[in-house]
């Protein structure tokens, strides 16, 4: 059947993520996670210093920075690489957590993503997820998903990745990291978080993970019989 692009929006610790991964393991499609990629940039800026009041400090880094994702053979796990080192455990630190926000609302940033995301997405059978997918980066993808979760719910999950990863982090501070980042990923002038007009939506406050990857698929499939003939 003739492969289609999805774009998967919505709030962090929503299950976008990994709602995508499966997808892209049962489809045979390529995942790109823009989130990671946010990562990826806010990493280099704290490992290596840079301003973020300074224009051409930010230019600069970012002329510097290649990202690119590999597929581990032993694990066949995903992982994101920076400028050829693996970073997949760096950039999900809470150090990482608190100031990707920010630095994704940086005008040169968003545009620098943006740019390699729609390259990546041009020969279609493509997965992506992040907050401005479907709106800005990939506007014309045939099915458009916006994902939410009750705040409390988010948190327990966000806690849980973060202790899986060793870091034991209060739940009250989780929480006001994931309201922090809602208000600026929903309030920034370039690219905010918002649901596509035509985005069908999934909230997995209820949802067993099993659950949200099954009804994505139905809404999958019904996008591709839709799309067969066009």
């Amino acid at each position: 059947m003739k492969k289609i692009n999805i774009a998967i929006d919505g709030h962090s610790a929503c299950g976008k993520s990994t709602t995508a991964k499966a997808l892209a393991i049962e489809l045979g499609y390529i995942y790109v996670d823009s989130g990671a990629m946010y990562r990826a940039v806010t990493h280099y800026f704290i490992e290596n210093n840079i301003s973020l009041t300074n224009p051409k400090d930010i230019e600069r880094a970012l002329a510097n920075i290649t990202i690119r994702f590999v597929v581990n053979s032993v694990t066949e796990e995903q992982e994101t690489f920076l400028n050829g080192l693996r970073v997949e455990d760096e950039i999900r630190m809470m150090e990482v957590t608190e100031k990707v926000s920010e630095i994704s609302a940086i005008p040169a940033v968003r545009k620098a993503m943006v740019s390699q995301q729609k390259k990546m997405a041009k020969l279609k059978g493509v997965i992506m997820d992040g907050r401005d997918i479907g709106t800005v980066v990939l506007p014309d993808a045939e099915l458009k998903i916006f994902m939410t979760a009750d705040r409390d719910i988010r948190t327990e999950r966000r806690q849980k990745e973060l202790f899986d990863k060793d870091q034991l982090v209060d739940f009250d501070v989780v929480r006001a990291n994931l309201a922090k980042r809602d208000k600026i990923d929903s309030t920034r002038e370039d690219s905010p978080l918002m649901k596509a007009e035509d985005a069908e939506i999934i909230d997995t406050t209820y949802m067993t993970f099993d659950e949200q990857v099954d009804y994505a698929i139905s809404l999958v499939m019904a996008s591709m019989l839709e799309h067969r003939n066009k």
